[in-house]
């Protein structure tokens, strides 16, 4: 797993699998927030799954997802929220981490 980190409280990555959240944990993630829609692709993982595995890990999770009926303008104020209200630091991820990015930059301008 590739992780880009924006600012002390903000990393973005690619899609996270749920057998990855423990690892999250471990170094030191406290959040996580999921910006793919479900199905956007055959095998992806499901928001229920990754969910389950982060609230196994410890992670407090939120699903903001972003793309089909979802634009960036449409979610960036629950982004923003997420970000102020989730334990730091929070990873955002999505199928490459182009939109958790972009999400981030529509809110810290």
């Amino acid at each position: 797993m590739e992780i880009h980190k924006i600012d002390n409280d903000v990393s973005v990555a690619g899609q996270i699998q749920p057998d990855e959240m423990g690892a999250l944990a471990e170094h030191g993630f406290r959040s996580v927030i999921c910006n793919r829609p479900d199905d956007e692709e055959p095998g992806q993982p499901s928001w229920h799954s990754l969910a389950a595995a982060a609230q196994e890990a410890g992670l407090e999770a939120r699903h903001i997802p972003v793309g089909g009926l979802f634009t960036i303008e449409d979610q960036a104020q629950a982004f923003a929220t997420a970000l102020k209200t989730m334990p730091k630091p929070i990873l955002a991820f999505c199928r490459t981490g182009n939109r958790s990015s972009m999400l981030y930059k529509a809110v810290s301008n």
